[in-house]
């Protein structure tokens, strides 16, 4: 059973009690226009038009959600139910995906309709399908391919991780489909992105700099994009990406269809929705880790002097453990730390390479790296599964940031804990993150080797048996004449 299809399965389990009570197929809310389906070509969804209606409430520190003006298709309780086509339906059912996550139910039929959609969901609430569904069925509909260097589809999202996880989630349904996805993202070799943009790619999923440097370059143009998704868009302004996210939006087709996923709903948001989103169907689901009834908080007071040594024992537990510390020198120094002290550690962070960081995430998914030692890279579009313990070692910068982070374990109905290791002067100001969080954590004075650490995080002495770091792989044949073949053309700048 494949991750999209265990997380449905455990959802269903947490939901299905909810569903019998009248409400909205599990815990969403949903408002917005319908629209039947306009064939294969694109609904008209762009340009800087503002909803004249009242908006609703807005959330402490989010802007009024938009209401728009006719009512939204009816969501549907089975992917059967859907204008999808048989081939995909087959898909869907052999990964075990047999019941859509209430976000997935809400909006699929609107997008699928050629609606804008504007879906706030806490990373693992399922908006991946949300929107690559519809985003690939309605390309697959124009019924013509990409020309070179212009696609037809195009997801933009912060990090380069979450571009893999979503290609990797969406290739199976555009196999299906006879469709080219192609991952446009930094830190790779830009060469073969060029040459994948050059063969046809029917949809991108991009980050903004990578993205940016490729149509500067004249590899790419966006004139042709009739499906625009912005995934985790808070994230994107929040790593100053809006102004980019602006000129490539404005570059793609002004009447096509737009969607725009994210976990908070900031005033930086705020200017795309009201730019770029057209009478969009609005649908809002799991908004904030502290409503997780399966996650647990904790802040945890600890001395300077016996901080490293409480979060050695941490990192030693039995299982994973995903740890978060605030630069990438701090993220060096702690692992060194603890390979010398026996714990299976290793580094996440912007330093390493892309494929430094896709080996260092496959080993700690398969276990034999235990301890994940990160920095705010790792907040967003890593799913790891039946992760139970994410520890901010050094405490995030605000409630957005402790929320990301926090998502990273109890998905999908699966239970987890969120630590955090305070110090003496930063009560305070942790005080008021978890108040702008809506959280009210278990607060305990904690030392190392003493019992209360060890019931809340499973904490331990570790082995101190140095673990023997590998060697990296050396370069093959393949990266070599890419590299050589790449040297000719203008290098691009390094971005996320």
């Amino acid at each position: 059973m494949n991750r999209q299809a265990r997380d449905n399965e455990r959802y269903s389990r947490t939901t299905r009690g909810a569903r019998g009570t009248g409400g909205s197929r599990g815990s969403g809310t949903s408002a917005g226009g319908s629209g039947g389906s306009r064939g294969g070509g694109y609904a008209r969804s762009g340009g800087p038009q503002r909803s004249s209606s009242r908006p609703a409430p807005a959330r402490q520190g989010e802007f009024a959600m938009p209401v728009t003006l006719t009512p939204a298709l009816p969501a549907v309780t089975a992917f059967a139910e859907l204008r999808i086509p048989q081939p995909v339906l087959k898909v869907l059912t052999s990964l075990g995906v047999t019941e859509p996550f209430p976000i997935q139910a809400a909006t699929l039929p609107n997008t699928l309709a050629g609606r804008d959609v504007l879906g706030r969901g806490r990373t693992g609430s399922g908006k991946t399908l949300a929107f690559g569904l519809a985003l690939l069925v309605r390309t697959a509909e124009v019924g013509r391919r990409a020309e070179p260097r212009r696609p037809l589809g195009l997801v933009l999202v912060p990090t380069r991780e979450l571009a893999q996880q979503v290609t990797d989630a969406l290739n199976p349904y555009a196999r299906t489909l006879q469709l080219r996805l192609t991952t446009v993202v930094g830190g790779m070799s830009i060469g073969r992105q060029t040459t994948a943009l050059r063969r046809g790619a029917d949809i991108v999923i991009a980050t903004p700099g990578r993205l940016a440097d490729l149509i500067e370059r004249g590899d790419c143009r966006l004139d042709e994009v009739g499906i625009t998704v912005l995934d985790e868009a808070d994230q994107m302004a929040d790593m100053g990406f809006m102004p980019q996210v602006t000129r490539l939006l404005d570059q793609v087709r002004p009447q096509g269809q737009r969607m725009l996923f994210s976990a908070t709903l900031d005033r930086n948001v705020d200017l795309l929705v009201r730019r770029y989103l057209n009478d969009p169907v609005v649908h809002s689901v799991d908004p904030a880790a502290g409503a997780v009834t399966t996650m647990a908080h904790h802040v945890l007071h600890v001395h300077d002097a016996d901080k490293y040594a409480t979060t050695t024992e941490i990192a030693a537990r039995d299982g994973r453990v995903l740890l978060f510390l605030d630069t990438k020198h701090a993220v060096d120094r702690l692992t060194t730390h603890l390979l010398n002290s026996g714990v299976r550690a290793a580094a996440l962070h912007g330093g390493k390479s892309q494929p430094q960081r896709t080996r260092t995430l496959a080993r700690f998914k398969t276990g034999d790296v235990t301890a994940l030692v990160a920095t705010n890279v790792a907040a967003r579009g890593i799913h790891i599964d039946d992760l139970d313990l994410v520890v901010n070692i050094d405490p995030p910068s605000d409630h957005k940031d402790y929320l990301h982070r926090g998502g990273r374990t109890a998905r999908a109905g699966e239970s987890g804990s969120v630590v955090t290791l305070v110090l003496p002067h930063q009560r305070r100001e942790m005080a008021r993150l978890m108040a702008a969080a809506g959280i009210t954590p278990e607060i305990t004075q904690v030392r190392s080797g003493e019992a209360a650490l060890t019931r809340i995080t499973g904490a331990q002495a570790p082995s101190g048996i140095p673990v023997p770091v590998a060697a990296p792989p050396a370069p093959t044949a393949a990266r070599s004449a890419s590299r050589t073949q790449s040297r000719g053309r203008r290098p691009a700048r390094r971005r996320s």
